[in-house]
This record gives structure tokens, C-alpha cells and sequence, in this order.
């Protein structure tokens, strides 16, 4: 890996834990599991990177995390949070990032913007959700249809975030077309 593809690497971990300095918004009914804008960042990751340096950037963030910085939003972090509700969404943060990142690539006849959207909407939420909503299953108690209902609460704020990642990436790549790496 280059010296360039680290920086990449860095910068996009330091944007998922500055967007961990918004506020979050707590859903009680789902064990406390928060609306971020962190989720941006790892949809932005995998959009731009590509797959590999996009789940790298997302591992480096939670191996900081793990460590103790806190970096989850609300000023969380250490081991613990891996114990709590919102496990699966992170362990699916990193596989989210990658399949973004794939979907990118494979779609390079289509404009940036489209190509975003479906790498957002797939990378971003589909398998997220796909590894959160077992994930608070297991962690809380409930069945996975409560779950899967409950988590329906967060997907127009994923919708808004696929949608400004599209458009991050659309002006990027406008602007500088060689920024975004998934293409490259």
C-alpha cells in the first residue's frame, strides 16, 4: 500500500469519528442503538476508496474504538460497545464499506451519481442492516421480525445519507475526477 492510500485510509477513519461529534438520537424500544451521521462516512469510505482501502478505513476507526477513543457518536468507545445493541451494525460497517466500494467498481459505465446511490443504498444499508438487526436480536431479546421492524425507524435518515453521499461523490468527481479511487 502507497503512502497516498494510507492518507486516504486515515482520512476517511478521522471523517467517520468526526461525524461521531453530531449528536446522536437514541431509540429506546431497540436497546438504545442511535441514529448517527457515522454511517455517512462509512457509505462515503467504500464509495470513494474502493473496496479494500474503503473497509480498511472503517477497521482503523474501530480498532480505535476498540482501544478506548471515543469515537462513536455520543463520546462512546472501548470493548464495551461491542457488547451493546449496536454490535452488528458495526461489525457490518466494515463489510458495508467493501460491497460499496465493489458496487462502485462494477458500475463504472454508469454516472457517479447513480453508481453512489446504489453503492450507499446496498453497501450502506442493505448489508448493514443485515448484520445490525441480528445483531440487536441477539443483544436485546427480541425476535428478528421486532428487530427488523424496529430498525425501519432509521431508513429514511439512510436514505438521506445515500442521497448526500451521491452528491459528495458526483461533485468530487467533477471536480476532481481522480479522487475517486473506486473508479480508478
Amino acid at each position: 500500500m502507497t503512502d497516498r492510500s494510507l492518507v486516504h485510509v486515515a482520512f476517511y477513519a478521522a471523517l467517520i469519528a468526526v461525524l461521531g461529534l453530531l449528536p446522536p438520537v437514541a431509540i429506546p424500544a431497540l436497546g438504545g442503538v442511535p441514529i448517527t451521521a457515522q454511517t455517512l462516512g462509512v457509505m462515503l469510505a467504500g464509495i470513494m476508496l474502493g473496496p479494500v482501502r474503503g473497509s480498511l478505513a472503517v477497521l482503523l476507526f474501530l480498532f480505535l474504538v476498540a482501544l478506548g477513543a471515543p469515537f462513536l457518536s455520543g463520546g462512546r468507545g472501548g470493548l464495551g460497545v461491542f457488547t451493546g445493541p449496536s454490535v452488528g451494525f458495526l461489525i457490518g460497517w466494515p463489510v458495508g464499506a467493501f460491497v460499496a466500494g465493489l458496487i462502485m467498481r462494477a458500475t463504472t459505465n454508469a454516472s457517479v451519481l447513480v453508481s453512489a446511490a446504489v453503492a450507499g443504498a446496498v453497501g450502506g444499508i442493505l448489508v448493514v442492516y443485515a448484520f445490525g438487526i441480528p445483531g440487536i436480536s441477539f443483544m436485546t431479546g427480541l425476535s428478528l421480525p421486532k428487530a427488523a421492524m424496529g430498525s425501519a425507524v432509521y431508513i429514511p435518515g439512510d436514505l438521506i445519507k445515500v442521497a448526500i453521499a451521491a452528491v459528495i461523490a458526483q461533485t468530487i468527481a467533477r471536480g476532481l475526477p481522480g479522487a475517486v479511487l473506486s473508479r480508478s
